[in-house]
């Protein structure tokens, strides 16, 4: 997938007026869409083509539970256009976005949605959209993160991984802890896939980082209580902490700019987020949120660091997947 421009005022006619109608007229689904039904998808692909020579995957994986609403209808009203400025004004080249809608597989009908990588503006906005915002959750402490990180592992192949060895981004938005163990049983329903082994969530969280650089985003100082200590034993300084929900669409672009080195400095991270829409009352909240990323520049989406192998790689073998398939 990914075919297509993008074109920044095509998507903001697409989201004129929708900041006044209520969230179930943006997010209409009532389950769901069966496009976004994981079960039994081989792949989700990030592919190159002559309009995307240079594509690089971003995926967004958003809580859709209960207290988490915010997010999705900032992004589906306001701020996705936003965050796409900031990716071509600083250079960023060939995005293409994926969107996943994560709840909790113990509990809910739609545990785990999953859209496909696009280019367009009309596309982003459509998978995005398509989301069924279930506003469930199992109120436990914990939601069905590792899930959705097995699925990005196991079920997506991006050509700047492949072709170049550039992790894509991934950027998960939760208020909770993610379950200690990927059930099997689990694997099996939402996805299909049948393990001889259920998966502890620090395997799954290290087969994901092979292929992206991940980021878990908390939405308020409130929920860094709840699971903020948690994610950093996983994920260390690429938990980000926000001060609200708003934040969310300079915070991820700053942390790519970051990550890929485009910027020189807070100084030029700020003006350059400020061009693209950035409310002057919201700079310092999004530079406290982005200072634990201070030093990790200096590269091209990742190149390098954990590395890892191609899909070609795993299916030859490692102790990873051998114990996943028995083999």
């Amino acid at each position: 997938m990914g075919y297509g421009s993008y074109s920044q005022d095509a998507h903001q006619a697409i989201l004129l007026g929708r900041q006044a109608l209520p969230i179930q007229q943006v997010f209409k689904q009532q389950a769901c869409h069966p496009l976004m039904d994981p079960k039994g998808v081989r792949l989700r692909e990030c592919r190159d083509s002559a309009d995307h020579p240079q594509s690089l995957g971003i995926v967004f994986a958003l809580d859709v539970t209960g207290s988490m609403g915010a997010i999705p209808r900032l992004l589906a009203t306001q701020q996705l256009p936003q965050f796409m400025k900031v990716l071509a004004d600083c250079r960023v080249r060939d995005p293409q976005l994926l969107f996943m809608a994560v709840g909790d597989a113990t509990s809910d009908r739609s545990p785990l949605q999953v859209g496909q990588f696009e280019a367009t503006a009309e596309l982003m906005d459509q998978w995005l959209t398509w989301c069924h915002l279930e506003s469930g959750g199992g109120g436990t402490g914990e939601e069905s993160y590792e899930l959705a990180l097995y699925f990005l592992a196991l079920h997506t192949e991006m050509d700047c991984m492949i072709k170049r060895r550039r992790r894509g981004y991934l950027f998960m938005t939760g208020d909770e802890r993610p379950y200690p163990i990927l059930s099997r049983h689990v694997v099996e329903a939402v996805l299909g896939d049948r393990l001889d082994d259920d998966l502890k969530v620090e395997e799954v969280v290290a087969e994901l980082q092979k292929t992206f650089v991940p980021f878990f985003l908390i939405p308020n100082r409130e929920s860094r209580r709840r699971c903020e200590r948690r994610w950093r034993d996983l994920l260390g300084d690429h938990v980000l902490c926000m001060e609200a929900p708003t934040d969310v669409c300079f915070v991820t672009a700053g942390a790519i700019l970051l990550h890929e080195g485009l910027v020189d400095g807070a100084r030029d991270l700020q003006r350059r987020l400020l061009a693209a829409g950035m409310p002057k009352d919201r700079a310092g909240a999004v530079a406290r949120t982005l200072e634990p990323l201070g030093g990790t520049g200096g590269g091209t989406g990742g190149q390098g660091g954990t590395g890892g192998p191609t899909r070609t790689d795993r299916s030859r073998g490692g102790s990873f997947w051998s114990r996943l398939w028995g083999r």
